[in-house]
């Protein structure tokens, strides 16, 4: 599948990594088709950092995503089984999260919703964005310090 992105400028995503989420995502119902897009030069450690989240339904949509884990080590969400139905069967390899940063004038306020995570199946290319019962869990996590001091300690 071929688009025009507005970051990326012109992609050829294969179908094989087009990720479907029925229910699109909170404030976008209609976006349904996804692709994750990341810079494989920065994943020296196996870590990818920050990803992009790129609306196949439309092309000038795309959002910064993270390995929550990434940012808090002990990320565990708690979630309604029935938020998952759809998706297929999930485990520790075929399952995947991703939380969405939101990147504001001044960056230093950059946060990941902790509490709406997508949830993807890797095995069926089904996902869906959730919210999790955790009360600990934040819509705004601050983690522009923690990104600068792993990106300086990579350095």
């Amino acid at each position: 599948m071929e688009v025009t992105t507005r970051l990326f400028g012109k992609i050829d995503i294969d179908d094989s990594k087009i990720i479907t989420l029925d229910k699109g995502i909170i404030g976008f119902p209609d976006l349904k088709k996804f692709t994750l897009i990341f810079d494989s030069e920065k994943d020296q450690d196996g870590t990818p950092g920050i990803m992009w989240f790129q609306s196949m339904d439309e092309p000038q949509f795309a959002m910064p995503v993270i390995i929550p884990n990434y940012v808090v080590p002990d990320y565990n969400p708690i979630v309604n089984d029935e938020l998952l139905d759809g998706l297929g069967e999930l485990n520790e390899k075929n399952l995947y999260v991703i939380t969405t940063i939101s990147v504001p004038e001044d960056i230093t306020k950059m946060t990941v919703n902790l509490k709406a995570p997508l949830i993807i199946n890797t095995d069926t290319l089904k996902g869906a964005q959730i919210i999790v019962e955790n009360e600990d869990a934040l819509v705004r996590f601050p983690v522009y310090d923690i990104l600068k001091a792993a990106k300086e300690g990579k350095d």
